[in-house]
């Protein structure tokens, strides 16, 4: 399988290294990295399959600006929803590419551990089941893979569980201990359902591997950028200094921003998301959040 890796964030190098195993891979990124098979973006887009690992925020105005369609088939690595429009990344992704070329990762699979090897199970969504099949199929032995047709589900799921985490991150910054927690993901998996609903997603999606096991995982671990937004949020800091000292993106903390405006349109009930906004855009206490979503 020739294939390229295009954007060299955590999640890119990893799925770069998960893939290379059995694969002929090369990986590109804006920025020059000292990675073995780095090469030009005219030699990336010219492989037959594409990952692209690009942040969600940023996939619009790459696609206008670089993207050349050469008949490629694309694994769309990130998760978000754009908060400028509300758009998912399908819809923006399909404007450029038919659909039946098009494939969605999604599951619980933390970037380090991936480097490492360690097992892992996904699942690789698409309209068309035979692309998803060739991905999965040409996963490392280390990865399980699963194949769905649920695009819509595995978009939102993707996206919110990040937003989850950042509560969950505050929950345990303020010391609310185990039950708090528990109950947190269990209304936040129901949320983040009843969200997709809306937009046809069906509802089993939110009980897989993309959906309450991505949760469970990102919303209880240090190794969670979201989850140390909510941290960080738990301990009085400002947003610009939490994500400074991150250095990474939190997709979280946008995908709040484009619930919070999809919620305000559609009229669509998201306590969690919306505290979390409010905590986030608002500066409001995270302890007066936990005070109104128990009320």
């Amino acid at each position: 399988m020739k294939m390229a890796v295009i954007g060299a964030g955590k999640w890119g190098k990893a799925l770069y290294h998960a893939y290379s195993q059995n694969n002929d891979v090369v990986i590109h990124s804006r920025t020059p990295r000292a990675i073995e098979h780095f090469v030009s973006l005219d030699e990336a887009l010219d492989r037959e399959y594409l990952v692209m690992a690009i942040p969600a925020q940023f996939v619009r105005t790459w696609m206008e600006e670089h993207f050349e369609d050469r008949g490629q088939k694309v694994l769309v690595a990130a998760k978000g929803i754009e908060t400028s429009t509300g758009a998912f990344l399908n819809d923006i992704y399909s404007q450029f590419l038919p659909q039946e070329r098009l494939a969605y990762i999604s599951g619980p699979t933390f970037a380090a551990e991936v480097q490492q090897s360690l097992p892992a199970a996904l699942i690789i969504s698409s309209a068309n089941l035979e692309l998803a099949q060739v991905f999965a199929d040409h996963l490392p032995s280390y990865i399980k893979g699963y194949i769905d047709d649920d695009v819509v589900g595995a978009e939102v799921s993707g996206a919110y569980k990040n937003v989850i985490a950042i509560a969950s991150g505050v929950c345990d910054g303020l010391g609310l201990g185990n039950n708090a927690r528990a109950a947190l993901i269990s209304r936040g998996l129901v949320e983040m359902a009843r969200f997709g609903k809306t937009f046809g997603a069906r509802t089993e999606t939110f009980l897989s591997l993309g959906g309450a096991g991505d949760l469970f995982l990102t919303a209880s671990s240090k190794l969670s950028r979201n989850y140390r937004v909510g941290l960080g949020l738990a301990e009085g800091r400002s947003m610009k200094d939490i994500l400074e000292s991150l250095g990474e993106v939190a997709e979280g903390v946008p995908t709040a921003r484009a619930l919070h405006k999809i919620a305000e349109e559609k009229k669509i009930y998201l306590p969690i998301a919306q505290e979390v906004y409010a905590m986030i855009e608002e500066g409001k206490d995270p302890r007066k959040s936990v005070h109104d979503l128990l009320g």
